[in-house]
């Protein structure tokens, strides 16, 4: 198990106006591409490099963060986790895959047939009997 120092959750002023400029950039990025994209002027390809290009800067931006810091930590310890997990094999996956088909055909045949019978029940006997 891994023991950690916990570290302060709140945020700081620094980390708030690092946070406020990256979403500036980004919507900078996202307001350039329209407006450039109004007359045609400037080939679509080269709009959306613009924008990637504003999304690093405001994700490089926040990565230094407080936030960021806790994403990455977040990130790297997932990663670290998923090393430990056990996938099925290809033939375990596809032997499961054709236990749940087979589940699920029969189960609808079931409730089909259920429904049949319902339904001959309702109109032939039922109404019938009223009318």
């Amino acid at each position: 198990m891994i023991t950690k120092a916990e570290q302060p959750k709140g945020t700081n002023a620094g980390d708030i106006g690092k946070l406020i400029l990256a979403g500036l950039v980004l919507a900078a990025g996202i307001f350039a591409y329209s407006w450039f994209g109004r007359d045609g002027s400037v080939p679509a390809s080269m709009r959306l490099l613009g924008v990637l290009a504003a999304l690093v800067i405001a994700v490089a931006i926040a990565a230094f963060t407080g936030l960021g810091r806790r994403v990455r930590n977040f990130l790297a310890e997932s990663q670290f986790e998923m090393r430990k997990v056990v996938w099925p094999t290809r033939d375990e996956t596809i032997k499961t895959t054709g236990v749940i088909l087979l589940v699920v055909i029969v189960l609808s045949l079931l409730l089909g047939l259920i429904d049949l019978i319902l339904k001959s029940v309702i109109l032939d006997w039922l109404l019938k009997l009223g009318g």
